[in-house]
């Protein structure tokens, strides 16, 4: 039994020693200043570090070298914890501008609101705008999932609807810098900030559609106003707390998806979690079992009445963007 349990034991130092040795090549690769060689060095450094300890651990029969790289591995943790979020570095585009609020009664007030108008992901024209929205009128809050072919995942935006037709799109998005591009892995590494992005749908739906040949479909969301209100508002909070306090954006724990439920939660505190809140490609599963969606129809039918795409396509520079999108086509 001693047997046993010794051989218990080396398999937990050796899982717990890989597995914790791998977050931290990944974390010196993400994060280590200087350049990719200094940053492969470093990678390539603690890597045979941590196999050297493995292998004398066994080798000697020794508990040290485990030590010793605890230790290590210590000095890492508190490297870590000094690395800070920014509001301070060389924007992309699209996401150089903080979103921020004032709320006066009913009246909502938003800075920053985007309104590209989009050729490529490199060809455009930059509006940001200030855009005042009467919570009275509130009328609709649309689920738009846009989809780029990687399994399991989508993005999700939430569009507002008033009742003059009007439309403003929330979208939790990384705050890219000049010329860095998106890795789902760095963002488990402290790689980019969160930003909310508000924007308008022939904006961040037709970029989406049009530009980067993504699949988007909406679902009508079944909530009341007091509801679709407290969401809304929750959303300006969040991005005013953003706008004076930086945070990391997070793969898992803070992405398009687990912020709304976030806040979801603030409106309904026993709204279940769920895997699907991060394998967001089945989320229209989840908000048809907890009633957030139409049951008068079946699921099959939302997804395929939802589908946007090409009516995103087919619309015209001049054309009422918002209107298109919603309107079937004729049979």
């Amino acid at each position: 039994m001693s047997v046993v349990l010794r051989w218990m034991l080396y398999v937990l130092i050796v899982l717990v020693v890989v597995l914790s040795g791998g977050w931290g090549a990944l974390a010196l690769w993400y994060q280590f200043p200087g350049g990719i060689a200094a940053r492969w060095a470093v990678s390539v450094i603690w890597t045979l570090g941590v196999l050297a300890a493995l292998v004398l651990t066994f080798v000697r029969r020794s508990g040290l070298p485990v030590g010793v790289y605890a230790l290590a591995f210590l000095v890492l943790l508190a490297w870590w914890s000094t690395i800070a979020a920014s509001n301070h570095r060389d924007w992309a585009d699209d996401v150089a501008r903080l979103l921020t609020g004032s709320v006066e009664g009913d009246r909502v007030t938003l800075y920053n609101v985007r309104h590209f108008n989009w050729r490529s992901d490199e060809d455009y024209d930059a509006h940001w705008e200030t855009r005042s929205y009467d919570l009275d009128q509130l009328a609709s809050a649309d689920l738009i999932l846009s989809s780029w072919g990687v399994p399991g995942i989508v993005h999700a935006l939430l569009s507002f609807g008033f009742d003059d037709g009007s439309h403003v799109v929330f979208s939790v998005e990384i705050r890219r810098q000049r010329n860095q591009s998106f890795s789902a892995l760095g963002g488990f590494f402290k790689d980019y900030e969160r930003t909310i992005v508000a924007a308008d749908e022939s904006d961040v739906i037709r970029v989406r559609t049009n530009v980067r040949g993504e699949t988007d479909h909406l679902y009508r969301l079944q909530m009341s106003r007091p509801a679709m209100r407290a969401l809304f508002l929750s959303y300006v909070k969040e991005a005013n707390e953003l706008a004076a306090q930086p945070a990391f954006y997070n793969t898992a724990t803070s992405n398009c998806v687990s912020i709304v439920y976030d806040m979801a939660r603030q409106i309904d505190p026993g709204l279940p979690y769920d895997y699907r809140l991060l394998l967001t490609a089945y989320l229209p599963g989840y908000l048809y079992e907890v009633g957030a969606l139409d049951k008068r129809y079946p699921l099959p039918v939302l997804t395929g009445q939802g589908d946007i795409t090409a009516r995103a396509r087919a619309v015209g520079p001049d054309g009422d963007f918002s209107k298109a999108i919603r309107t079937p086509p004729e049979p």
